[in-house]
Parts: C-alpha cells; sequence; structure tokens
C-alpha cells in the first residue's frame, strides 16, 4: 500500500526524523518500506503491510506506530459534528443478521452539494494516483486511507422505507456500482431497505442507490461486518475490493462511529447539514468478543525471561513495557509491581495471549537492540517410537518402496468402503464433498495414488505410507498411526517353483509384509484368508495375526473397485496397523562366526491335505529344538486338483550344520526322522523318490 509522508507529519506533527529514518524505523519494527519515491514536499512510501496488521494499512495506523516509537503523543481526531434537532422519530435502521453484522451506523446528512473535490483531498489523492469521483464518494475513500475504517454512502432519497442489515434471498439480484448484475445466494450478506437489497454487505454498493450530481440527501454508513462472511460473499462473486479487504481481515468494531463522522465533516464541507443525531446500532454480544475481550494477564518478569539480554544496561524495564503497550492502545492496569491486567485495543484483533504482548513489546523495542546468546542447552529426547518408525521406513526403502504422502481427508463413499465400520470423523468446514472427513484409514490414498501413477504411464510402482487414521466422533476423536503398502506392475516375473507367474506380485507384497514383522519380536504369526474386508478381491488376499490379534490384511484390489477407479492393471495394497506392531519391541540384530564345518542339505517330499499350512508346517519343524538345523525353506509346491483333489505336495530343504564339529550320518539321521515323524502327524504323507 501506498503512505504520503506529508499526510503522516499532519497526523504527527511532532515527528522529527526524515522521512528516510522513519522508513528504516518502521521496517525494524516489522511494518516493511519496501520503497521510497521522491515527492513534492515529502515523499511515498511503498509498504509491505502483514495481512494480520489490518490497523496499519492507513495513515493514521502507521501514526500509531511512529507515535510509539519515538515516545510522541498521537491526537485523536476531532469528532466534532454540529446536528439539527428534530421531532420526528430516527431514520429506521435494523439489523436481522445479528450475528453477521456486529454493529451499523448511519448520519443523515440533508441538502448537501455534490461537486468535484478540492483542497486536501485533490492533493493527496494526485499524489497517491487515486481516482476522484465526487466529493462524497472521495471523502468514503480519503477516510478509508486515513484512518482504515470503510464507509457508504446513499443517496438517501432512493431508500425506500428504511435500511434493514440482512441475508440476501436465494436468487435474489443486484446491479452494483462496477454495472454487473450479480445473482445473490441466501448466505449474502446485504444492505437492504425495505424492498429492495442496496449494497454486497462489505464489498460493494449497488447501483440503484448510488450518489449522483443530482444527488440532495445522504445516509452514511459505517458499519462491522463478519470476516468470514465478507470473504465468502467476495470469493464467490469474484470481488476484491479495498472494502472487503478490510473487513476480510478484522475491521475495528470501535471505528464506526469516528469514520461516520468524518466522512460527514468532509461532505458538509461543501454544504448542507446533519440532521438528528449519529444512529449507533451495537449488537452486544458481538461487542463482546471484539472490542470488549477479557483482559490479558501480562508480568513484567515473563516479558524479561523471554526476550532475554538487550545490548542496553536496563534492558527491558516495568516502564518500558507500559510505554510501548499503552502507545500501541493498551489500557494498563497495575495488578502488582511486576505484573498488569491488560486491556486490548478494539483494532488489534491479532492479539489473543501474553506471549502476543510480549512480541508487541519485543518489536517496538527493536530486534536489533537485544544481544547475540545462544540458547540454553535442553536435552533431546528421542521420540519414542522413533527407532521404530525409522527400522520400518529403512527396511521398506531397501526392498524398493518410494515413500509417499496423500490427503488427509476422505470421502464419505471411501470413508464407508475402506474404513470396515468404523465411526468418521466429518470436518466442519470441509474443503470439498471429496475431503469432507478425516481419513479413518490410509488405503483410499494409496489407490489414488497408484492410479494417479498409472494414468501418466507409470506402470511400475512400489510405495509406502506412514501416517495417522482417524476414527470415533467428533466428541471424541482417536488418533492411531498406520502403514499402507501399495505395487502394481505390468512386467510379469518368471514362475518360481512356489508361486505362478501371475501370482509374483501378491506374493511380492506378502514379502515386503513379512519382511517388515520379521523386524520385530513376533511370537506367533498366522494367515488367513477368513474376515477380509470387502475391498480387497477374494481368494486373492489374506489377513495376519500375531497372537490371534490381526494386524495386516494385504492383497489384490477387488475387481469391482478396480473397474470403479479405471485402473488400467491389477493394484496390490497392505495396510498395517502400527500402533499393534510398535507395542513390540525391535528385535536385537547379533552377529556369530561362521561355521567353518560342511553344511548338509536334506530336502523331504510329502503330500498334505490343503488345510495344512506353512505356518503350522515350519511350526511342527522348528519345534523339534534341532539346534544343528541352520534353515528351513519351501523349495517347491505341486498340485493337481483333478487329479489329486484335495492336497498338494510339498518339497522342503533342511541345512544341517554344527559349529564345533562335522556331523555324522546317524546324527543326521536321527534329525531327519524326528523331522519325518513331526510332519507325519501333521497329516503328512512322505512321498517316495
Amino acid at each position: 500500500m501506498k503512505i504520503l509522508t506529508h499526510w503522516l507529519r499532519t497526523l504527527l506533527p511532532t515527528l522529527a526524523v526524515d522521512d528516510r529514518q522513519l522508513a528504516d524505523d518502521l521496517t525494524l519494527r516489522g511494518i516493511a518500506v519496501e520503497g521510497v519515491h521522491d515527492l513534492p514536499g515529502g515523499h511515498l512510501f511503498e509498504m509491505d503491510i502483514t495481512t494480520n496488521r489490518v490497523d496499519a494499512m492507513n495513515h493514521y495506523g502507521i501514526a500509531r506506530e511512529a507515535a510509539t516509537i519515538y515516545n510522541l503523543a498521537l491526537p485523536a481526531f476531532d469528532t466534532t459534528l454540529p446536528f439539527v434537532a428534530v421531532e420526528a422519530p430516527p431514520f429506521p435502521v435494523r439489523i436481522e443478521a445479528k450475528d453477521l453484522c456486529g454493529r451499523f451506523t448511519a448520519q443523515v446528512l440533508r441538502n448537501v452539494t455534490i461537486a468535484s473535490s478540492t483542497g486536501q483531498i485533490a492533493e493527496y489523492f494526485s499524489l497517491l494516483g487515486q481516482k476522484q469521483i465526487s466529493n462524497a464518494v472521495d471523502a468514503s475513500n480519503f477516510v478509508l486511507l486515513g484512518m482504515g475504517h470503510p464507509t457508504h454512502a446513499f443517496d438517501l432519497d432512493k431508500i425506500e422505507g428504511g435500511i434493514v442489515v440482512r441475508l440476501a434471498r436465494e436468487g435474489e439480484t443486484i446491479k452494483l456500482l462496477d454495472g454487473t448484475m450479480r445473482t445473490l445466494k441466501s448466505d449474502d450478506l446485504v444492505v437492504a431497505d425495505e424492498m429492495k437489497a442496496l449494497a454486497l454487505a462489505g464489498v460493494m454498493g449497488g447501483w440503484d442507490s448510488m450518489i449522483t450530481p443530482e444527488t440532495k440527501n445522504i445516509l452514511v454508513e459505517a458499519a462491522w461486518f463478519d470476516q468470514a462472511s465478507i470473504r465468502r460473499s467476495s470469493r464467490r462473486h469474484g470481488l476484491h475490493t479495498d472494502a472487503s479487504h478490510r473487513f476480510e481481515r478484522g475491521a475495528d468494531f470501535n471505528a464506526c462511529p469516528v469514520a461516520n463522522t468524518l466522512v460527514a465533516q468532509l461532505i458538509l464541507s461543501a454544504g448542507g447539514y446533519a440532521e438528528g443525531e449519529l444512529i449507533d446500532i451495537v449488537v452486544p454480544e458481538i461487542a463482546a468478543k471484539t472490542a470488549e475481550r477479557a483482559r490479558i494477564a501480562l508480568s513484567v518478569r515473563q516479558v524479561q525471561r523471554h526476550l532475554g539480554t538487550t545490548l542496553a544496561a536496563e534492558g527491558i524495564t516495568r516502564e518500558i513495557v507500559e510505554q510501548y503497550l499503552e502507545s500501541l492502545g493498551c489500557a494498563m492496569e497495575a495488578t502488582s509491581e511486576d505484573a498488569f491486567a491488560v486491556k486490548l485495543p478494539s483494532w488489534r484483533l491479532d492479539l489473543e495471549r501474553e506471549i502476543d504482548l510480549v512480541e508487541e513489546v519485543c518489536r517496538v523495542y527493536g530486534y536489533n537492540r537485544f544481544a547475540n546468546t545462544l540458547p540454553t542447552p535442553l536435552p533431546v529426547v528421542a521420540h519414542p517410537l522413533g527407532a521404530k518408525e525409522a527400522a520400518v521406513r529403512a527396511r521398506l526403502l531397501a526392498l524398493g518402496f518410494s515413500e509417499s504422502i496423500s490427503s488427509t481427508f476422505a470421502s464419505e463413499g471411501d470413508a464407508a468402503l475402506f474404513a470396515g465400520g468404523i465411526g468418521s470423523i466429518a470436518m466442519e468446514n470441509p474443503l470439498s464433498e471429496e475431503a469432507k472427513l478425516l481419513r479413518p484409514s490410509l488405503v483410499p490414498g494409496m489407490v489414488t495414488m497408484l492410479a494417479h501413477n498409472l494414468n501418466r504411464d507409470v506402470r511400475e510402482v512400489k510405495l509406502f505410507e506412514q501416517g495417522q487414521v482417524f476414527t470415533g466422533s467428533t466428541d471424541s476423536v482417536v488418533e492411531t498411526p498406520a502403514l499402507t503398502l501399495g505395487l502394481t506392475t505390468v512386467a510379469v516375473d518368471s514362475p518360481s517353483r512356489t508361486y505362478t507367474a501371475a501370482d509374483a506380485p501378491f506374493f511380492a507384497l506378502k514379502g515386503a509384509v513379512e519382511s517388515l514383522l520379521s523386524l520385530f519380536a513376533t511370537p506367533s504369526v498366522t494367515y488367513t484368508a477368513e474376515g477380509l474386508p470387502a475391498w480387497l478381491e477374494s481368494g486373492r488376499a489374506a489377513s495376519v495375526s500375531i497372537t490371534g490379534s490381526p494386524v495386516a490384511v494385504f492383497g489384490q484390489l477387488a475387481g469391482a473397485e478396480s473397474a470403479k477407479r479405471k485402473l488400467r492393471q491389477p493394484v496390490y495394497v497392505a495396510e498395517i496397523d502400527l500402533a499393534r506392531l510398535y507395542a513390540m519391541d525391535l528385535k536385537h540384530v547379533t552377529a556369530k562366526d561362521l561355521s567353518r564345518y560342511q553344511a548338509v542339505e536334506r530336502d523331504f517330499s510329502f503330500v498334505f491335505p490343503d488345510a495344512v499350512v506353512w505356518a503350522s508346517i515350519a511350526s511342527a519343524i522348528e519345534g523339534l529344538g534341532i539346534a544343528e538345523m541352520q534353515s528351513l525353506k519351501p523349495i517347491e509346491v505341486w498340485r493337481d486338483e483333478k487329479k489329486y483333489p484335495g492336497v498338494y505336495s510339498q518339497l522342503l530343504r533342511v541345512v544341517f550344520q554344527s559349529n564345533d564339529r562335522t556331523l555324522t550320518e546317524t546324527e543326521l539321521t536321527t534329525a531327519s526322522v524326528r523331522i519325518i515323524e513331526a510332519l507325519t502327524a501333521l497329516g503328512g504323507t512322505l512321498r517316495a523318490s
């Protein structure tokens, strides 16, 4: 925004520093001057004011900052306005949308003269490059630039009945000052009369009540409107005005009568008179949340503790704290020698807590006036799950997976399908219909990312995501860690001895899940094809349990879901409950010397009923406690459903090796007999060679 230094000096006549020094001092206090341009009689500042400092988006706000920096008195505005008393009732004003309009002021002006602006307004507008329209409209713009609060002037003779601040009727239309016709929604706030809408509140006035050269009577309005309501209407109608820019960021509740009077003074300087006193309608509930906020307790010791050592010997004193905050508009009530109860100024809605006041003291004092000191070293405490998260991440990266991040939100459809019936948390202000719930599962995001890659001809994808999922209700949100894996491939591996080429991606995903589980001290891992979620393809999925408690599901995405998402090739997904997995300890890796003695392999070929799964086979052999057995693995699985229904053939390989001797044939035979007996007890039949 543009600020005239000449205008600043009329507001702060005791300001002694030159403009260049003023620019530097303001910038060091967070009120950034990005450019200084020479003008006749002064300079033009190009300012960069942050969105939370709407109070500084005007000349008076900048003058207040300068007065605080240099400990100067800032004169208040002269708000006297002589008026002609009338015996009739005051002009009727009614606020229906009391939650969106907290204050509305109105002043009736009679027998005004509409002409071109002259004097100070014409001079300043020319220097600022501000378009001049007429003295009535220019007065409103001048006050906005001067003290920051938007106002509007209506042609009083075009108002039917009185003023009503209400929500628009669905489909209601209004022609705005820019000549466009707008169709309003039921949540658009309007300033209306008894028959029609006169203005889109806080954004732009209406065509039907605008000031013209024929205007003789005016109603000046200055109001406080809700930030969210103005932002919503401004975005919906694609209108960003100087007024909406201020209201969206939080206008000053107490500025309404001041701004109204200043506009009326400027209009009446060309002729006319004020009829009746200022009409000021206040909604107490809104006033309590803005201008009448509760006082904040401030401790001087806390200010000193937070800010630390200054370059000046005296440091931050009680007197400095009181001086700065009072100059910024705070009312300081001493509660002890070390503390204040601080009443916040109505124009500083960004101040909410004690630390905000500490920051204000620091800002005004000057960041460059503090000593360079290192913070007190604090002990670094590792996150209790940090090592486990790092181990999981490292293992998946080593397996060729890439880490990904998906949206924290989900649609109702995805939540219903992937959450397994667990309650979902609805957002109060969702971004869209497709993102109105907190995600109860990571799987929808993973499937979306896989589809995103496939739609861009990336056919080989392996992804994982660690994140939080949310279940429960809005009153009781349960947040837990989860992990999802996803892979899809167009290249089919050559068939192995234990699975077909078409099943390779499934077993690749199963291997990744097993590899993760192997990181933890898992006492008993079992797999089952029962009780699987509907989003997994029947017959091509499994559930994993540790000591009988489900910890993961994995498999091929269901065909119906793949078709709905128009996936070009099969997609495989796993979901792991990290809360249950992290409840177990990580395995401690130990190393031992390699044996110098010969290893011996023994193969066992058995026929098993289909009901006998690998976990049972491995458990039976490992339960024998054969110390010399170094490894056990399946080599080949074979079945022929037509010729040998209900059974399959399994070739197992066991490796025996001792660390202190060469095993004898007797020892090997004894161990082999025990293995055969254990497998026979499971229902297996030893095949003849």
